[in-house]
């Protein structure tokens, strides 16, 4: 299903620059206030518990997430890219039905996100969650 949202080529060259670079893990993304285009809204290095803190309470964020993860089987570390859709519970009902149709809009021109997660409380997003779905 298409969302007829456009995705801004910043969003796009910013994620390249994460996919291929690497100089930051991760990437906050977020409708215009016109609801029409996805566009960056943060650029940075988190940790798993810096990015749980800095997801909006009240407010949807599409985030990708260069997620380096142990699985403790002795293989040393890994890394995925993770695009999580975050919509908390108090979104507004116009808000979620757009973020949720412009996720794979998002998510088709992304292309090296391996990794696919929706939530709607950060206990979605718990380290252990994230290296279930990551392995």
């Amino acid at each position: 299903m298409s969302s007829g949202v456009a995705v801004e080529d910043s969003a796009i060259s910013a994620f390249q620059e994460l996919k291929n670079k690497r100089t930051f893990n991760t990437l906050f993304y977020r409708l215009s206030d016109d609801l029409s285009t996805i566009v960056p809204d943060f650029k940075g290095t988190l940790t798993h518990d810096e990015l749980l803190g800095r997801l909006p309470q009240d407010e949807p964020r599409f985030v990708v997430y260069d997620f380096t993860f142990s699985k403790g089987d002795g293989e040393g570390q890994r890394t995925k890219i993770i695009l999580i859709s975050w919509c908390p519970d108090g979104t507004a009902m116009k808000q979620k039905m757009v973020y949720s149709s412009s996720f794979n809009t998002l998510k088709n021109m992304l292309a090296g996100a391996s990794v696919y997660a929706q939530a709607t409380d950060v206990s979605d997003l718990g380290y252990d969650e994230l290296v279930s779905r990551a392995s």
